[in-house]
């Protein structure tokens, strides 16, 4: 038995922010990121629709990127103390990833994070709150998914959450808030998507149900991402469609490597961090040539080519997705990444830990091909390099 889990409501459009207005409630906590959203408005717009539904409203702002375990552990003592009947986040994925997790301690205050780090392992949520989230970029989806993605920065290390519990109950994605992003993270974000596309439609648990709607996201993503980045609103507007899409494939198909290494080198070097959307574009060719030497995701790697109007192998899956990440200014490798930040020494002298710990991420499982640490050592350093995976 296999399980398919969305939103009750989704709405999308130019205007759905105005959806809000008719959700039933008396206290609604909003939980936001930067300054962003309220530069451009739609944090007065999104409070103004909410006192019009009849609620109290009270902000928790400025979680930050990459959010912290500490700045989860704020929000839900906020919410506890104002305890609010709907949870409304807004912005990129690090609100909204933050506001799942508040979620789970504003109703079970007895909670340790360590008890939410194994996969499915939530709580019932729902007990004194709904969620309604809203995305103003154009790559994680977190507003259809079961996952959330926090950092524990003693540790360096990031964990994502996954259950079904914290998929929204509400997810609005109005285009208008994407189109205030700027070039380079609309490029990373729509890399983010295709990889979430790419990799559900090989994962070891995708269906029938999830196949076409990753399809559908991969071509719309390569038909648009480009234009895009390059300042085409209509082009832009379709992305943030097709980024929902992908998310709704991999929240019930799952992923595979390139999320597992993602997760495990984002916060893992003192020269920065690398940004997860950046690190799946650079990840993902080089995952598609580890995964391609077993037939079946061979074979899916060249469904997903033909129907791109390409010849139908991996090769040519390959070569189309670099071309991508050259027209978005991507960096090839690890050793690019913004020129250099990267140490290479420290990169060696972490890669047993860090491999170690991506074969055990909770995205490893689903992947086409399985792995060992010394294989994702040596998969890790194709990647820093831009290496040939002959292996």
């Amino acid at each position: 038995m296999a399980r398919f889990t969305l939103p009750r409501d989704l709405y999308h459009g130019k205007g759905a922010l105005d959806a809000l207005k008719d959700l039933k409630g008396n206290r609604a906590m909003v939980v936001v990121g930067g300054g962003s959203m309220k530069r451009f408005g739609f944090l007065d717009k999104v409070c103004d629709n909410l006192k019009a539904a009849g609620m109290a409203v009270e902000l928790f702002e400025g979680v930050e990127p990459d959010p912290s375990v500490e700045t989860v552990m704020k929000g839900a003592e906020a919410m506890r103390k104002f305890q609010p009947d709907w949870i409304v986040a807004i912005g990129g994925g690090s609100p909204i990833d933050a506001a799942k997790a508040m979620w789970a301690f504003y109703e079970y205050p007895e909670t340790s994070f360590e008890d939410l780090i194994t996969p499915f392992s939530f709580p019932t949520l729902r007990q004194k709150a709904r969620f309604c989230a809203i995305p103003s970029t154009s790559g994680t989806a977190t507003e259809v998914t079961a996952f959330s993605v926090i950092t524990d920065y003693q540790k360096g290390i990031k964990y994502p959450l996954a259950d079904f519990n914290i998929t929204p109950d509400v997810a609005i994605v109005d285009p208008e808030l994407a189109e205030t992003m700027p070039p380079k993270l609309t490029a990373h974000t729509g890399m983010d998507a295709m990889t979430h596309a790419i990799e559900a439609y090989v994962s070891t648990l995708h269906c029938d149900y999830t196949d076409p709607l990753a399809l559908h996201a991969i071509e719309m993503i390569s038909a648009d991402l480009v234009d895009s980045y390059n300042g085409d609103m209509a082009a832009r507007d379709r992305m943030h469609d097709a980024q929902c899409l992908a998310g709704m494939a991999f929240s019930n198909a799952l992923l595979g490597i390139v999320h597992s290494m993602a997760h495990k080198t984002g916060a893992a070097y003192s020269g920065g961090h690398i940004v997860h959307g950046c690190a799946n574009a650079m990840y993902l060719p080089k995952v598609i040539a580890y995964n391609a030497k077993v037939p079946e995701a061979e074979a899916r790697y060249g469904k997903i080519a033909a129907f791109l109007g390409l010849e139908p192998t991996s090769k040519a899956l390959i070569a189309h997705l670099k071309a991508m990440n050259k027209k978005l200014n991507i960096p090839a490798c690890i050793k690019d990444y913004e020129g250099g930040i990267i140490d290479e020494k420290e990169f060696l002298d972490k890669l047993p830990q860090v491999a170690e710990l991506a074969v055990g991420d909770a995205c490893t499982g689903s992947n086409p091909r399985p792995i060992t640490p010394a294989e994702m050592e040596k998969l890790l350093k194709c990647c820093f390099y831009d290496e040939e995976v002959d292996f």
